[in-house]
Order: structure tokens, then C-alpha cells, then sequence
């Protein structure tokens, strides 16, 4: 049926996407003061603990919609295997090809997986606002990796990595369209929005965690790596993922993942503050057609781009 949502309700859950996202851009900054430490373990420990909170901070409604999340069973299980694969992904793609690189990969391409996964699984068209929106997003992400990127390529073994990295980073991508699309499914058949992500979280953990018996020697080597590990799962994955899955009650996954590359303009400034990194004017106009992509996404076109929107139906 037709979404009876008010438009409150939409502005608030896109607010909460834009403050986990910006959450989520705090994550680079932070694994700065604990280098040592293995991107893969970081990457499971963060949203494996994380997983682990969001079941017990959603434990009440968990159980109560259990029925609600096993009536699909395959798009539970895929959502799952997103959120497992999704880390594990996204920080070797950064190790292989740079954090600049990996990032744009990662996050850029999400939204257009999300809205492949919508059209050909949900049957739900693209809209022209969105994809106007995604040219703009996807632009500024670039021109932002441009402004942060140092160093030449010297090497075919080099080369070889960045191709390694590029594909490991359109999979991190389709993983995290991947599990905000599974999210999304089990919210709009009546789960709870704190029941979908920590049942697909918490799946995904029993992956996670084991696999820091390989990977986590150094996730509590000192006080420094202690903290880092623990702001990662606590803030970033739990209360990011809380506010995401909120999100998600009243946005569609094609346009929450638009609304996330705002991620990588807070992480660049964060780098600027707080780390000293030397940017580019490029990646300046990059921050601002990134900001130009959220606003498009914000405001409504009474004129010639009203008649190409279509209702979203849930």
C-alpha cells in the first residue's frame, strides 16, 4: 500500500542517517592512533561487538519479531552475509588500493547497488531526483579522494594491489547496499527497526568474532588500542547502526546510501583538524558538490522534475 508517513517523520529519519553517517566518518580518524592494529580485526571486532550490543540493547523486540524476520529467510540470511563480508571487504580494499580509493569505491558505488537491488528484487523505479542526486554525490566523492591522494604509482605490484583493492571495494559496496536492503525488507513486513539490524547483526557476528582469534593480537596490545576498539564498536556500529536502522523506517535504502557519502566528507575533515593531512582545493569543490547532492535530496521540486517522481509504495 501507498506509505502514509508525514513529512516530520521523513526529515527525521534522514537526520538520523545524516548523524550516523557522520558517526561512521570518525572511524578513519580513530584508527589513526592505533595503527598496529590489523584492518580486518578492527573491521570484525567493530561490528561483531557492535552486533552484540544491538541484540541486547534490542532484545525485547527481537524476540517479539523473530517470526516476523525468519518469514524471509533468504533475505535474512543475505542480509547477514553482507554484514560479515562488508568489513572485511571495505578495510583490506583500503589496505590494497589506499584509504583515499578504497573509500570512493566503497561508499560511492553503495547507492547505486541499493538502487539496482530496489529496481530488480523490489520492483521500486529510480527516480530522476535520485539519480541527478547520485551524479552529483558520486562526482564530489571523487574530486574528494582526488584532494586527499599523495604519492605515484611505481610499480606493476602496486598496480596489481589498486585492482585487488578497486574489486574488493565494489564488493564492500554491494555488501553494504546489500545488507540496507535486506534492513529495509524486514522493516517494511513489520519488524521493528531496532529487530532488523540486530538480527542481522547479531548473525553476522557469529562470523565476526571467531575470526579475531586469527586477526585480533592487537586489539588490546596497550590503553590506546583498548579505547580505539571500543569507541569503534560502541559508537560508530551501535549507535550508528541504531540510528541508521531508524533511518531506514521511512527512507528508502537507494537514498539512505545517497545520504552516507557524507561519511567520507566527514572523515576528510576530521583528517584536516585533527591530523594535520594537507588537502587540495579539487577536494574542496568535491565537499561541495557532495553537500550539493544532500541538498537536492532534502528539498522537494514543485516544477519541471515533480512529474518524473513516482510514489514509493511499501
Amino acid at each position: 500500500m501507498e506509505s502514509s508517513v508525514s513529512a516530520n517523520e521523513v526529515l527525521k529519519g534522514a537526520l538520523a542517517i545524516v548523524v550516523a553517517s557522520f558517526l561512521w566518518g570518525t572511524t578513519g580518524t580513530a584508527a589513526q592512533f592505533a595503527p598496529a592494529i590489523s584492518p580486518l580485526a578492527i573491521g570484525a571486532f567493530a561490528m561483531g561487538i557492535g552486533g552484540v550490543l544491538l541484540c541486547i540493547s534490542a532484545r525485547k523486540s527481537l524476540a517479539k519479531d523473530a517470526r516476523i524476520l525468519l518469514a524471509k529467510p533468504l533475505t535474512f540470511l543475505f542480509g547477514s552475509a553482507c554484514v560479515a563480508i562488508y568489513p572485511l571487504a571495505f578495510y583490506s580494499s583500503m589496505r590494497l588500493s589506499g584509504v583515499a580509493i578504497g573509500t570512493v569505491i566503497s561508499i560511492a558505488s553503495a547507492p547505486l547497488f541499493a538502487a539496482l537491488l530496489e529496481y530488480f528484487l523490489s520492483k521500486k523505479p529510480v527516480s530522476l531526483k535520485w539519480f541527478i542526486s547520485f551524479i552529483f554525490g558520486a562526482l564530489g566523492i571523487g574530486l574528494l579522494a582526488m584532494g586527499k591522494a599523495q604519492g605515484t604509482i611505481e610499480s606493476s605490484a602496486f598496480i596489481g594491489e589498486q585492482v585487488y583493492g578497486v574489486i574488493l571495494g565494489l564488493i564492500a559496496g554491494l555488501t553494504y547496499a546489500g545488507y540496507s536492503w535486506a534492513a529495509k525488507q524486514h522493516i517494511d513486513t513489520g519488524a521493528n527497526s531496532k529487530s532488523a539490524m540486530a538480527g542481522l547483526f547479531g548473525c553476522a557476528a557469529i562470523v565476526l568474532i571467531p575470526s579475531l582469534w586469527f586477526t585480533g593480537q592487537n586489539l588490546f596490545a596497550n590503553t590506546i588500542h583498548t579505547s580505539v576498539s571500543l569507541y569503534m564498536a560502541v559508537v560508530p556500529m551501535f549507535l550508528g547502526y541504531l540510528l541508521f536502522g531508524y533511518g531506514l523506517r521511512t527512507t528508502e535504502a537507494s537514498k539512505a546510501t545517497l545520504i552516507t557519502l557524507i561519511e567520507p566528507l566527514v572523515a576528510t575533515l576530521f583528517a584536516i583538524l585533527l591530523i594535520g593531512e594537507v588537502f587540495k582545493p579539487v577536494g574542496w569543490v568535491g565537499m561541495t558538490l557532495v553537500c550539493l547532492c544532500l541538498f537536492i535530496q532534502s528539498v522537494k521540486f514543485p516544477f519541471a522534475l515533480k512529474r518524473y517522481e513516482r510514489k514509493v509504495t511499501v
